[in-house]
């Protein structure tokens, strides 16, 4: 098992260029990236929502991620303005994995996304080769900052806006 995390700071009072984002504009980014994933995942061609269940609690999808050569079936679990949790499933080319990102808010208006990944890993492979997680752990922190970069194009074009 491969496990990973890592945070990333939203608003920055040191950084006054960076437009701070309510943690509702957060919340509908990641909302609006679970149900429209194309337009945060490079390479993912088309996303098919299944199923979705709404409850009083949270809201799960059943989705197929269509990424040309192969699918990815996965379940988001969103829980309203706390976290998006998605589970995939293993297939041939896709180990079972599980990442979760949480929104954090020590004090009031000081936000973080919370990034966690665990990746089971593949029979016969009880360990990953140290390059090849560095790079994966590379590739998780580049996407997320691109999750957040996004976030912020939509608020700015006025998208996360009830």
């Amino acid at each position: 098992m491969l496990r990973f995390e890592h945070l990333i700071q939203i608003n920055d009072p040191l950084v006054p260029l960076l437009t701070p984002l309510t943690r509702e504009q957060i919340w509908r980014g990641l909302f609006i990236r679970a149900h429209e994933p194309t337009e945060f995942v490079m390479g993912l061609e088309s996303c098919t929502i299944e199923a979705e269940a709404v409850g009083q609690e949270h809201t799960v999808l059943k989705r197929v991620l269509d990424f040309g050569p192969f699918q990815v079936h996965d379940e988001v679990t969103l829980t309203p303005m706390r976290q998006v949790r998605v589970l995939a499933t293993a297939t041939e080319l896709w180990p079972r994995s599980e990442a979760t990102v949480r929104i954090e808010e020590p004090e009031p208006d000081v936000l973080f996304l919370r990034f966690i990944y665990e990746l089971d890993l593949q029979e016969g492979h009880s360990e990953l080769d140290e390059t090849v997680v560095a790079l994966r752990k590379q590739a998780y922190i580049a996407a997320d900052m691109d999750t957040v970069q996004r976030i912020r194009e939509l608020a700015e074009s006025g998208r996360l806006v009830h």
